[in-house]
């Protein structure tokens, strides 16, 4: 397309939202204030906020498995209990420091995971979904049966015995809000990318995808092996914190279970929705768990309730009704004339000029 020397001046392609731009700053300001909490917060904060940073990641990898590379998965508990006993193993028998043992452990599950994804990858749909839930129960059943980390009972982190209390929980903490920021800036950076946005066509139809040059074999493993990644960041780092681990707790269903509330209550397929709903998440579980059974209906009760009223997530309705993106992945035009941003259709047409692989301009 051939643009007008004057029409190309008329206008300006941004990125950044004046939101997005305040929400850096909050961002930061609540860094900064996390950092510094081991001196006014209490062990029971700290401890919470480790236990969120988990909930959190393990959420956002699996909204990139399913909300952005459309393949629904029911067994990510597998790469989460694998970080997990990765990590004790680095750490009890191996002398590696346990907060460094959190990302070799990591790494460790995302190798793991590339024979792993051989055999998914030849499920589709909803064989895909359950057979990545076989696949976890036999992770679980296999370290059930290894003796040397405890059986089914499980085992303590042992390693960090010698470490003083108010030194763990600090390096605990600052451990945590690395990988929440890691997860956070890499996931913006990756979808703002030609990657990412492959990645979106993939997810709409895979078929037309393909016949507009994306390898959607290749792009769905490397979303499969950063999901398992981060998933077993988020392990690694909640049995550092709870200094102990056992098969059940390491590869039960629910964190997935837990994984996709945080995301459907929140909304799918965005930055935002998870960040949102593991803040619901965690109120509900933090006040409300007590109830036992009553707790669980209440949890399936506002799933409901939200999947009903609110199908884009809470987070997805409220950006559709405000405009308001705080991390905004796709381009949009900014005319400098007021009356220009009427010609939506001319406005749309010079977006497609300037990149052809994007979508309609975003508005923010």
């Amino acid at each position: 397309m051939t643009m007008h020397p004057n029409q190309a001046r008329a206008f300006e392609v941004h990125r950044a939202t004046r939101a997005s731009k305040v929400t850096l700053f909050a961002l930061l300001a609540f860094a900064v204030a996390a950092a510094s909490a081991p001196w006014w917060a209490g062990r029971e904060a700290l401890h919470d906020f480790v236990q969120l940073a988990a909930y959190l990641v393990f959420a956002m990898m699996w909204n990139l498995l399913a909300g952005y590379g459309g393949m629904v998965s029911i067994g990510q508990q597998a790469f989460f209990g694998l970080g997990g006993y990765a990590m004790l193993v680095l750490s009890n028998y191996c002398g590696v420091s346990p907060f460094l043992a959190v990302p070799l452990g990591a790494l460790i599950a995302t190798l793991a995971a590339v024979p792993v994804s051989m055999i998914a990858f030849r499920l589709e749909g909803g064989y895909f979904a359950i057979g990545t839930w076989v696949i976890a129960e036999v992770f679980r059943l296999t370290f059930a049966n290894i003796s040397a980390l405890g059986g089914g009972s499980g085992t303590s982190l042992i390693a960090l015995r010698g470490i003083p209390r108010a030194l763990r929980e600090s390096l605990t903490l600052w451990l945590a809000l690395a990988i929440v920021a890691a997860a956070i800036g890499l996931l913006y950076l990756f979808l703002r990318s030609r990657a990412g946005l492959a990645l979106t066509a993939m997810r709409d139809n895979a078929v037309a995808a393909s016949s507009q040059g994306v390898d959607v074999k290749r792009a769905r493993l490397i979303v499969y092996l950063a999901s398992a990644c981060g998933a077993a960041l988020a392990g690694g780092l909640y049995f550092v914190g709870n200094l102990r681990i056992s098969p059940d707790a390491a590869f039960s269903v629910n964190w997935t279970a837990f994984g996709i509330f945080i995301v459907l209550i929140g909304g799918l397929g965005t930055l935002e929705g998870p960040i949102v709903g593991a803040l619901i998440f965690f109120v509900l579980n933090k006040f409300l768990s007590d109830y036992g059974t009553w707790y669980l209906i209440g949890l399936g009760a506002l799933a409901i309730v939200v999947t009903i009223c609110f199908p884009q997530g809470l987070w997805g309705y409220v950006s559709q009704r405000l405009h308001l993106q705080l991390f905004p992945v796709g381009r949009r035009v900014v005319f400098r004339d007021a009356a220009a941003p009427r010609q939506q259709p001319q406005a749309d047409e010079i977006a497609q000029a300037l990149d052809p692989q994007s979508t309609n301009a975003h508005r923010a």
